[in-house]
């Protein structure tokens, strides 16, 4: 590990700021300025001026705003595709243990899977790292997932629904 310090030396003027000066669109307190005042504000920023970068996104009106109806009594399940330092474990995490159901997963101390069963059956409606383990493999992309998934779940299940 490499560690970088900048030393100022005693008495020097190039370390610190005079009273009034502005340091990125920010005043700081003189002896003049109220003893409120928040740091925080940035004064070029509270303008009404339109911003600098305007994001664009490739999704449609319809893209965003569609519904999906999940049925977690019938044959629906949720494939989780876990992307790498996305949150996606996290979120994992939140599926399994904080999602308010009829039949709550069952996750028991010490164990990394949980179990999660519809409604009054032994089947899955969640496909995750942590309901069924890394089933298709470590971190299984799309491609990998849409050909695997099919083949657990019909190990997994005596009926096999029309997926």
């Amino acid at each position: 590990m490499i560690g970088y310090q900048y030393i100022c030396p005693a008495g020097s003027n190039s370390g610190h700021f005079r009273t009034g000066e502005k340091v990125r669109g920010v005043t700081l307190p003189s002896s003049q300025t109220p003893a409120i005042f928040d740091f925080y504000i940035d004064q070029e920023l509270e303008d009404e001026s339109p911003p600098k970068f305007l994001p664009t996104f490739n999704f449609s009106e319809t893209d965003l705003t569609r519904y999906a109806d999940f049925n977690i009594k019938g044959d629906d399940v949720i494939v989780f595709l876990h992307i790498q330092k996305t949150g996606g474990t996290t979120f994992g995490r939140h599926l399994v243990r904080n999602i308010r159901l009829e039949q709550p997963c069952d996750c028991k101390l010490g164990q990394k899977k949980c179990t999660c069963h519809r409604p009054g059956k032994k089947e899955s409606w969640l496909f995750s790292r942590f309901s069924t383990g890394w089933s298709c493999g470590l971190h299984a992309d799309w491609t990998e997932l849409t050909n695997c998934v099919p083949v657990i779940m019909d190990k997994k299940e005596t009926q096999k629904p029309r997926r």
